[in-house]
């Protein structure tokens, strides 16, 4: 298929379990975060936060404790997160050849994330990615609404000036399949984080096991 007769226009990428496994090193921080709140967070509390934005990634793990979110929370959390990421990130394969290989496709390429620009901006370095294949980067600074809304995503689409049916998004929480599906978008999956049903059931347009796989797979999305 031609690039230059492909309705696929753009591909708009989740960041975290995505490009790259910050959820472990996020959780650490906030865990070490919330205990300055008198909050004895497990690791587990976080699941079913993951990819809603930060606000409610900490808040909500505050709430179940019976405290009070408190903003302040998820800026301590972010302090800790920047001094142990480097070293508690998880980086995957081939990750800026994959960002490049699409770049050389002449798609148009986003992140849209639901955490705070501070986190997505030490991530894309921490990743490898070159930010000048990045046509928008979309956070969770840019919109009120996380996902599972499809804020972001209509935002990244937006801002590239490409239809929405005509972008595909690479997610690999429940909760950013869902965005992509109600932003009109199509979906692949990523089982770095949630099994295969689950994504199934929010409505994934295809499931592969890790985001190098992306580039040989788009074609299929749209024809």
């Amino acid at each position: 298929m031609n690039k230059h007769d492909c309705a696929l226009q753009a591909v708009i990428f989740d960041m975290d379990g995505v490009l790259l496994d910050s959820e472990h090193a996020m959780r650490m921080a906030s865990i070490m975060a919330l205990r300055e709140w008198g909050v004895q967070a497990q690791e587990q509390d976080f699941i079913p936060f993951t990819g809603a934005g930060d606000d409610r990634f900490v808040g909500g793990v505050a709430e179940q404790y019976g405290v009070a979110y408190d903003p302040a929370m998820k800026q301590r959390t972010y302090a800790i997160y920047l001094t142990i990421c480097h070293d508690a990130i998880t980086r995957f394969e081939a990750i800026p050849q994959t960002i490049a290989a699409l770049a050389d496709r002449g798609l148009k390429l986003a992140v849209a994330s639901s955490a705070d620009r501070i986190k997505v901006t030490a991530n894309i370095t921490a990743a490898g990615i070159d930010p000048a294949l990045l046509s928008v980067v979309v956070t969770g600074d840019d919109v009120t609404r996380k996902k599972p809304d499809p804020a972001a995503f209509l935002l990244a689409a937006e801002r590239m000036g490409v239809e929405p049916a005509r972008c595909v998004v690479v997610e690999d929480a429940v909760n950013g399949i869902q965005a992509a599906c109600n932003a009109g978008m199509h979906s692949i999956g990523i089982l770095s984080t949630f099994p295969r049903q689950a994504l199934e059931q929010a409505g994934a347009t295809l499931i592969v096991q890790k985001t190098c796989q992306v580039p040989a797979l788009i074609d299929h999305i749209i024809t």
